[in-house]
């Protein structure tokens, strides 16, 4: 009896042990492919940065540049012009409706799309293009080692993880980010071994091509006392709604520009002449690209407070209105500029409140309290990630049931009062309030009709 007990024992141990090898070998390769693409990546946006600067008048070539990017996307890449929202959706229906990978061009034209957006003055990041190139290089080996269903999603999630860890040098929180992202509320822990070795192959992928990520140092910090604690509550709040405001107010631009424009290519080109005429307008180019010297400097020294609403409304429009990037370094910035300017009124130092707003904004806006917290230990240190980890966790709860992600879903409710929301993507809840809203709406005017043509009562002339 004893004997068939560790029989058993054993026998379970070593199918985890083979399953673990296995993994070990998948998620390797997704990694190396994943950080390979990102150094790619870094070092593209790096030189776009420095011939950009160098030569401001290409800012006035960003429509055309605009034009060329929607032209592209829509006679080439129509299939995965979705991009971030469409890997999601691949996670999310494989194991029930499952489809083919992903074509492989999504990896160029994010490259080189991504690309001309920064050479040429707009406003976005490089999270969504890293995302996209490690899970769309990642599904190409779903046929090289014939996997079966359910397991091509737990590869895409360690591709995301290999994206989001090497393109900003956080293995531990990409590795997190990839199976936090996909639903709000709910982890898929059936891929966490895949997800780490993903992330951090992926980050020793990028150092190993010499590519090297931007340093941010929390040079004050602060006691944890009850009234830092509260100080940290209120910051967070702040962040949430920034963030909510953030998601809402790009999907709203895109919204209007496919409403009001048909033909996709001419979104970006209007796009770009607004983008151009307002840098023309600041004498600044301070507001475009990934803006990393200004997110330095908001650890270093207080700033103009309205810093974040100029980033904000630049990445709004550049990524509204269909240019490539990501959300996330535009995201770091509006942060970290928004907690500069608390800094005037909540009583924790200016370093601090910038490294919290670095991580809060993005947590609020990604839906990913975990994933951030985690990256503002190992970007600032355990102190300092302290009160990050307060602040993403409220940003989270105050952004409510929005997010950058439309394809993301609805695990579990944030509020007791909307657990019907349930299970819903956040693209589908959005429709639903906006039904119901114009429901009200038609129902008040119907109303306010009824009661106009009421006839007035006699005795009262």
């Amino acid at each position: 009896m004893k004997s068939n007990s560790a029989f058993r024992l054993f026998s379970e141990q070593s199918h985890i042990l083979l399953q673990l090898l296995r993994w070990l070998g998948i998620a390797s390769c997704a990694g190396v492919l994943g950080g390979s693409a990102s150094a790619l990546l870094l070092a593209s946006l790096n030189l776009a940065t420095d011939v950009r600067e160098s030569h401001l008048w290409l800012i006035a070539l960003l429509p055309l540049a605009g034009l060329f990017v929607g032209c592209l996307y829509r006679y080439l890449g129509s299939s995965v012009e979705a991009g971030n929202n469409l890997i999601l959706e691949e996670v999310h229906e494989e194991v029930q409706h499952p489809r083919g990978t992903i074509p492989l061009r999504m990896t160029p034209l994010i490259l080189l799309g991504t690309f001309l957006t920064h050479l040429f003055g707009g406003s976005a990041g490089r999270e969504g293009t890293a995302i996209q190139t490690g899970a769309s290089l990642a599904d190409q080996l779903t046929r090289l080692f014939r996997l079966r269903r359910g397991d091509r999603r737990i590869l895409l999630m360690a591709g995301i993880s290999a994206g989001f860890g090497s393109v900003f040098g956080t293995p531990l929180a990409g590795a997190v980010f990839g199976i936090e992202v996909l639903a709000i509320g709910r982890l898929s822990y059936a891929a966490i071994f895949p997800c780490f070795v993903g992330a951090f192959v992926g980050d020793l992928t990028t150092r190993a091509w010499h590519v090297h990520h931007t340093v941010y140092t929390v040079t004050q910090l602060a006691p944890m006392t009850p009234r830092n604690l509260l100080a940290a509550c209120a910051a967070g709040i702040a962040f949430g709604v920034t963030a909510m405001l953030f998601a809402k107010a790009t999907h709203a631009i895109s919204h209007f520009m496919k409403k009001h424009i048909a033909w996709g290519p001419a979104r970006p080109l209007l796009g770009g002449i607004v983008v151009a005429l307002a840098v023309a307008a600041v004498h600044t180019t301070r507001y475009i690209g990934l803006g990393v010297p200004v997110i330095v400097e908001s650890f270093q020294h207080p700033l103009h407070w309205y810093d974040f609403a100029a980033k904000f409304a630049f990445t709004a429009v550049t990524l509204g209105t269909g240019f490539k990037g990501g959300e996330v370094t535009p995201l770091f910035y509006i942060g970290s500029t928004l907690g500069n300017a608390l800094a005037h009124i909540l009583p924790l130092p200016t370093s601090l409140l910038a490294g919290m707003g670095f991580v809060a904004v993005f947590a609020g806006a990604a839906n990913t309290p975990i994933a951030s917290s985690l990256m503002a230990v190992e970007l600032f240190g355990a102190e300092a990630g302290a009160f990050a980890a307060i602040a993403c966790v409220v940003s989270y709860l105050f952004s409510g049931h929005s997010g950058i992600y439309h394809a993301q879903r609805l695990g579990s409710s944030k509020h007791a009062a909307l657990t019907h929301e349930e299970g819903l993507s956040l693209a589908l809840i959005a429709k639903q309030r906006e039904e119901k809203q114009t429901r009200l709406q038609r129902w008040k005017q119907r109303v306010a009709e009824r009661h106009a043509k009421k006839p007035s009562d006699p005795a009262k002339h």
